[in-house]
């Protein structure tokens, strides 16, 4: 049997690795939607990196190739792919599951104010007291924030950004990232506001620590809905779901 994991994340990778080495009598495709230049892949994993072109190009896709199941291990934001994957895999059948990290939960000392998007972000930005902003969206977004006056960034993401930036400076890295690395940063900036996405897991987790030991404000931005599915949080849990249809 055929299956197809929608990746992007580090589960979507582990998931991917795990099956191999766990179900040979699967045969693993992963998807990635290519999003930066130089995506991680590996070799004991089939890998294929673009889009499919919509729901149609994803039915076709499964279709051709008799994809089996399908599980969605993309990033928590990445609402299109799964509203497409989720379309894709009604319309033929295809058993899905969607493995989706548990967001972050505010604890005490957080100082956070929730958004539901990233134009509210922008508007809370312009409206609150910080002058100093932490930017950790990556870079496809950051445009958002360039009209702003009177904000500096310093905007964190893997590779650069295409089209307008806010004023400030772009950090390159990849994570994870570690809390007196995360500590330094902030402070070695002057950090008074952070902006971040409601990722969930612990691999940027570090930045929401540091910000709440120093006692900054985050502007937290809330996940959008995804499909009505089948739902895991864990590798362990998607590898349980896989073997119980094999």
């Amino acid at each position: 049997m055929r299956i197809l994991i929608l990746g992007g994340t580090g589960e979507a990778t582990m998931l991917a690795k795990t099956a191999v080495a766990q179900l040979p009598q699967l045969t693993v495709q992963l998807s990635l939607a290519g999003r930066t230049q130089n995506p991680q892949t590996m070799a004991s994993v089939a890998t294929r990196i673009g889009g499919f072109g919509g729901v149609e190009g994803l039915v076709d896709y499964l279709r051709e190739r008799q994809v089996g199941l399908v599980i969605d291990a993309t990033h928590p934001f990445a609402g299109k792919i799964s509203r497409n994957a989720a379309l894709a895999a009604e319309q033929l059948g295809i058993p899905r599951l969607m493995l989706v990290r548990s967001p972050w939960q505010s604890m005490v000392g957080d100082r956070w104010s929730v958004v539901p998007d990233l134009k509210a972000a922008a508007a809370a930005v312009e409206q609150g007291e910080g002058r100093r902003v932490f930017l950790t969206i990556g870079r496809q977004e950051v445009g958002v924030f360039a009209g702003l006056a009177e904000r500096w960034f310093l905007m964190r993401m893997i590779e650069p950004a295409e089209g307008a930036v806010p004023e400030g400076v772009v950090l390159l890295d990849r994570g994870p990232y570690y809390l007196d690395s995360e500590l330094a940063i902030l402070k070695r900036h002057a950090i008074d506001l952070v902006v971040s996405k409601n990722s969930g897991g612990p691999a940027t987790y570090a930045k929401i620590e540091a910000a709440r030991q120093l006692g900054l404000g985050v502007v937290m931005i809330d996940r959008p809905a995804i499909p009505e599915s089948e739902t895991v949080e864990t590798v362990a849990g998607a590898i349980d779901w896989l073997r119980s249809r094999v």
